[in-house]
């Protein structure tokens, strides 16, 4: 009868099954861990660092205000998020096609955590994966209210303090501290909003964990529509280890494979899947199999990445791993989108000016031979300093009437402004021409802007 297969967190009657993955530390548990722990540095400090009075990042989406390495992405500038959002995108498409879910297993905030935060209090505690199973196997005594107390004790402090930074960056940093230093009563908001994503960030931790990859994420489940024989992922290779089958003594080993079903690629994967089975959707390519395997490949005196980066063309036709011309050319999209992107957030104006004429209205003729026009504009300032903001006339000719003048703009916010362009009428040769004008910043000139400029125009009658 045929064996019947289920879901790696599910058991045969449905209920799920809790997994107690062993750590086997080699070459990629130390890139992975220097690189999880680089993130989780950047990600607490980065809401308090300042640049030029701006917070590093900022995604406040209630106000419409986003900071980017300290730039201020204001709603005019909002091409550059829907750009930054682009790349996201684009670059998980390009990133699972050429290197399957990479992202899962050494980027994403879920993996860093669990793996090397929650998951190592938990060993800490109660130890390694046969300790801890037998725990939460055995009836309630002192010692296991006292381990399981401390455990999640130490999982509500770290919650709250991921609620409180993820807040940083959703409401800013200043404001976070106003919340924490004032009495509930006048943040009442803010303070439910902390203890929300407390025991959101809680639970995910402590009780939902791996279906978070396999079940809830949809990320997985793009995997089977991406990858094709050419991807790059965490794999097998069974043209080398199979068949598979215990080392024991006395037996011709030369009729195997280097495989010796030890079936610790299965023991250490934080999704508990076999490795061996071909490419899943619950695989996060973690690269804990390739460590563990690699481990025993030395112990029995085998070549090593029996279980490495693999594409399903590299097993068949047994090629090494290579960095392909495809893989280069989607690096290359997304860095080109990268470097926009960049150039875009770099080259932001501190006062941005916007000039149109007033709808609905002609030149006017006044009585000192010039010719006017009348103008709204908008003057923000995207700075975190009071600036004061004035406009000229590139051309000598042209002249400015303020109606209603601007002068000054307080740190990141808009005025609009109404003026008169005045113009000789003798120095008019169309209906339609187009003035420079100049942006002044504190006296200094930053940048010129185009606007229309409408007048009257003599024509020869033909005979």
């Amino acid at each position: 009868m045929e064996e019947i297969q289920y879901h790696s967190t599910v058991q045969a009657d449905g209920k799920r099954r809790w997994l107690y993955p062993l750590v086997r530390k080699d070459k990629f548990y130390t890139y992975r861990s220097l690189l999880g722990y680089s993130l989780l540095a950047f990600l607490f400090v980065a809401p308090f660092v300042k640049i030029k009075g701006n917070q590093l990042l900022l995604i406040n989406i209630i106000e419409r205000k986003f900071i980017i390495f300290g730039q201020v992405i204001w709603p005019q500038d909002f091409f550059i998020f829907v750009l930054a959002s682009l790349l996201a995108l684009i670059s998980i498409v390009l990133f699972t096609i050429a290197f399957g879910r990479v992202f899962c297993g050494w980027v994403c905030p879920q993996t860093i955590f669990l793996e090397l935060v929650f998951r190592r209090i938990e060993i800490w505690i109660e130890g390694e994966p046969a300790a801890r199973k037998k725990l939460d196997e055995s009836p309630w005594t002192a010692e296991k209210i006292w381990k399981k107390s401390l455990k999640h004790g130490l999982y509500i402090l770290i919650s709250f303090l991921i609620a409180n930074t993820f807040l940083a960056y959703v409401i800013g940093s200043d404001e976070l501290i106003k919340i924490m230093t004032s009495p509930p009563q006048d943040h009442l908001v803010g303070f439910i909003s902390i203890w929300l994503f407390t025991f959101t960030f809680y639970a995910v931790f402590s009780h939902v964990r791996e279906i978070v990859c396999t079940v809830i994420c949809p990320y997985g489940r793009l995997q089977g529509v991406l990858l094709d024989k050419n991807s790059l992922t965490v794999a097998y290779n069974y043209v080398r280890g199979e068949p598979r089958g215990k080392l024991k003594k006395g037996i011709d080993t030369e009729t195997k494979g280097d495989c010796v079903d030890c079936n610790l690629c299965v023991a250490v994967c934080p999704t508990g899947i076999d490795i061996r089975q071909g490419t899943q959707l619950e695989c996060v390519n973690c690269t804990a199999c390739i460590d563990a395997c690699n481990q025993v490949m030395d112990k029995i005196n085998k070549p090593r990445n029996l279980i490495g980066y693999y594409s399903e063309e590299m097993i068949k036709t047994n090629k090494k791993p290579e960095f392909s011309f495809r893989m280069k050319a989607y690096s290359f999209v997304i860095l080109v989108m990268v470097g926009v992107i960049a150039y875009f957030i770099w080259n932001q104006k501190n006062v941005d000016v916007i000039v149109l004429r007033a709808g609905g209205t002609l030149y006017q003729e006044q009585q000192d031979g010039y010719i006017s026009n009348l103008y709204n504009g908008e003057f923000v300032n995207k700075t975190t300093k009071p600036v004061k903001v004035d406009i000229e006339g590139v051309d000598k000719n042209v002249k400015i009437k303020w109606i209603q003048p601007v002068d000054s703009l307080a740190r990141e916010s808009s005025k609009k402004g109404t003026f008169f362009l005045l113009m000789p009428k003798n120095k008019i040769n169309q209906a339609k021409n187009v003035i420079k004008l100049r942006v002044l910043e504190n006296g200094q000139e930053t940048y010129e802007i185009k606007t229309n400029f409408l007048g009257p125009v003599s024509r020869k009658i033909k005979k």
